[in-house]
């Protein structure tokens, strides 16, 4: 909840990464962004010039010119100002909003490229709801930033000191009015800066909270029903999200009594302007110019420039609370992904291609910890498996059988000590993983067809292969039984198969990736004498020729395989 994010908890040092990883992240198109804010400012500078030709021509027509012919200058002059005026603030726009999204997209490819480089053994990686909210809010909070500060922030340096010089020019008494009450606005901006970021950085917290606990729940939605706990999930979301709506009405709040004040200040300044010319113009006042007194003409112009003055100002300080909603949602990236989360190479893994030659396998002296608060889970471990060799792993559960098999696969880097394959290359898992086939305790299938989820995107696998593959795995006949075979649609998680079913297409799938080791975890875990006997023969089909790593409790399959490893609860192995 928002009361329990103190404004303590943003740090100033949180400030400051948040900053940096800005920084870092406009790197690539800081060039097209400045180009974009000097073209604003250039365009945005015409409108003194305007101002000048209009108080002429409308001096003129007060002077008793003819309209019909002595305006048409200063209206076309006017017209063709505008229009320059308009092309080069459309060009700065389309300039800054495609900076911006080069911007965005090179940032979420990042974040797709890092989720899929986490292990999924390291217990510090955000959950799903977090990175959804990261992906979405968190970088779409950047937009109004990218857009729209810079070109603000370049107005604000230059635009003031050029109209207060052309208003210094023709009187130094209006000059002098604008100089005092134009600090006040950086002034106020400054002191409600601190909060505004405070207040950004809290309202991201609660986005993050919200979308974190509405994945849990949704992902256990069927046993919070079961379970009788609706009311109780209905009740902690709506706290949820009433935290949301506090952190975003306090961001409101300060935004609009921002803005109030800002206004306030502006129309004070204009209107203290505007007496003093409307007095001078009426002869009640006769100071302020240099030598002729102030004309209509002069006094008009004067007045045009003055809001023209505080509006840069005005819109810097409406920059400044995107900078602030930038800023947290930048630190919320870095304390997700760190601060070289910009500029993380290129999985290597992707050049390597499948091999399914036998491969080896030589661990050494490994230790694995899920976090630095747990107790290793490996500690010292060694095994050494010949290229072809079936192995089971046993032992009670809870022993590392499942996290070793991972750390096997590449799906995490080991604490200390090597995973080798010495066979037929030396590599490490990374880099072999397109040689291992995995086969994990409880198969994942994605909303798709059946051969959408066997091929996996994969080109050039032929409706024969996957056939054989159907075969092996003794599952052609399962497929063989669906209305629409292999073009039949799964839901989610792989629902419309049973365990035993998916466990067998998880085989084909493997069958299907070539691979020279093949990793299996408790393949026939809570399934039925007849099923587990189906799914022990399609595994020792697909293991012919190549090595075998199987987790298991199933006697029977351990006996099948030609070494069985014991795992002890000290994360050591015994032949």
């Amino acid at each position: 909840m928002l009361s329990e994010v103190s404004d303590q908890e943003i740090t100033e040092p949180e400030a400051d990464r948040g900053d940096a990883f800005l920084a870092a992240a406009l790197r690539g198109e800081a060039t097209t962004l400045k180009r974009a804010s000097w073209l604003a400012a250039v365009g945005e500078s015409i409108w003194p010039v305007q101002a000048y030709v209009l108080a002429s021509a409308i001096g003129a027509m007060v002077g008793g010119a003819d309209t019909t012919q002595d305006l048409w200058t200063p209206a076309l002059v006017f017209a063709a100002l505008a229009l320059v005026r308009t092309v080069l603030g459309a060009a700065a726009s389309r300039l800054a909003f495609l900076g911006a999204e080069r911007v965005k997209s090179r940032l979420r490819q990042r974040l797709v490229e890092r989720l899929g480089q986490w292990s999924p053994l390291d217990g510090h990686k955000p959950d799903s709801g977090e990175a959804a909210a990261l992906f979405g809010e968190s970088i779409e909070a950047l937009d109004p930033y990218l857009v729209r500060y810079g070109p603000a922030r370049l107005r604000a340096t230059i635009e003031p000191l050029f109209v207060l010089a052309l208003v210094l020019s023709q009187s130094w008494a209006a000059a002098l009015i604008l100089l005092f009450t134009g600090p006040l606005i950086p002034v106020f901006m400054a002191l409600i800066g601190s909060r505004a970021r405070a207040a950004s950085e809290a309202q991201m917290v609660e986005i993050l909270s919200i979308n974190r606990y509405l994945a849990d729940r949704l992902s256990g939605l069927a046993d919070i029903k079961l379970l009788g706990a609706v009311d109780t999930a209905g009740a902690q979301f709506s706290s949820q999200a009433m935290g949301v709506k506090r952190a975003t009405m306090a961001v409101l709040r300060v935004a609009f009594l921002s803005s109030a004040v800002l206004e306030l200040f502006a129309a004070v300044g204009v209107a203290l302007v505007a007496v003093y010319v409307g007095f001078s113009l009426l002869g009640m006042l006769h100071f302020g110019t240099y030598s002729a007194p102030l004309t209509f003409q002069t006094g008009l112009f004067v007045l045009m420039l003055s809001p023209e003055f505080y509006a840069p100002l005005r819109g810097f300080a409406a920059a400044y609370h995107d900078r602030a909603s930038a800023t947290a949602a930048a630190g919320a990236l870095e304390r997700a992904f760190g601060s070289d989360f910009v500029a993380i190479p290129t999985d290597p893994d992707r050049s390597a291609a499948a091999d399914d030659a036998a491969t080896g396998v030589q661990i050494r002296n490994l230790g694995f910890r899920h976090t630095t608060e747990l107790p290793r889970v490996l500690d010292g471990f060694d095994l050494e498996i010949a290229p072809g060799e079936w192995v089971a792993l046993t032992g009670p559960s809870g022993v590392g059988k499942t996290t070793l098999l991972s750390l096997i696969a590449g799906l995490g880097a080991p604490e200390e000590g090597e995973i080798a394959f010495p066979s037929p290359s030396k590599d490490r898992p990374a880099t072999a993983r397109p040689r291992i086939a995995w086969l994990p305790q409880h198969p994942f299938f994605f909303r798709g067809t059946i051969r959408q989820n066997l091929t996996l995107g994969r080109g050039g696998i032929t409706d024969a292969e996957i056939g054989s593959a159907l075969e092996l795995a003794q599952a052609a006949r399962l497929v063989a039984s669906l209305p629409r075979g292999l073009s039949t649609m799964l839901g989610e998680g792989g629902t419309g198969v049973s365990g035993g079913e998916a466990q067998r297409l998880a085989i084909a799938r493997a069958a299907l990736a070539k691979a020279g080791l093949v990793i299996a975890d408790e393949p026939t875990a809570h399934l039925d004498p007849a099923t587990a006997e189906a799914v022990r023969g399609g595994l020792a089909r697909l293991a012919a020729g190549r090595t075998l790593i199987v987790a298991t409790h199933d006697p029977v399959l351990a006996a099948a395989m030609a070494r069985e490893v014991v795992m002890t609860a000290t994360g050591k192995a015994r032949p």
